[in-house]
Formats: C-alpha cells, structure tokens, sequence
C-alpha cells in the first residue's frame, strides 16, 4: 500500500506527484485495471509470453547473454499452425 507524508511547505501537487509515481512503481493501477475484468487464462498466457519475448529481446539489444528466445509453434484444433 502506498503511503506517503505530506510536510507543512510542500506543494499538494508535488506529494500527488510523488504519490502517482509510488503507485506505479508498485504497480497499483496496473493490477486494479487487470483485476477489474476477468481475463481468460489463454489471454493471461499470451499476455505473459509476449512479455517474456519482449524482455529477451530488449537483453539481446542491451548484448546481456543467456537469454535465448523460444520459437514456440501453435496449433489449431485441427492440428495444423497458424
């Protein structure tokens, strides 16, 4: 949970400021927004595998090495990719 002290000469919108930025940090409108609407565990799956593929590749960019991205294939109910 968020908290932050407000001092007698600091501006209200400097501490709201500061407060946006904690909330973010911790993630709050991010898992308030997620948690809002149910999601469909195969959006969860996609949602965090895009994530991943993105996190690899940026590594890859900054030249950090053991990372190595995964093709991974997809089928449909008939057997065949997409």
């Amino acid at each position: 949970m968020a908290k932050i002290l407000i001092t007698s000469d600091e501006n209200i919108r400097d501490a709201l400021r500061r407060f946006k930025k904690m909330c973010d940090k911790e993630g709050i409108i991010n898992q308030s927004k997620r948690i809002a609407y149910f999601e469909k565990p195969s959006e969860k799956k996609r949602r965090e595998e895009s994530r991943r593929i993105k996190n690899i590749k940026r590594a890859q960019k900054l030249g950090i090495t053991g990372q190595t991205v995964v093709a991974r294939t997809s089928f449909t109910r008939s057997g065949r990719n997409n």
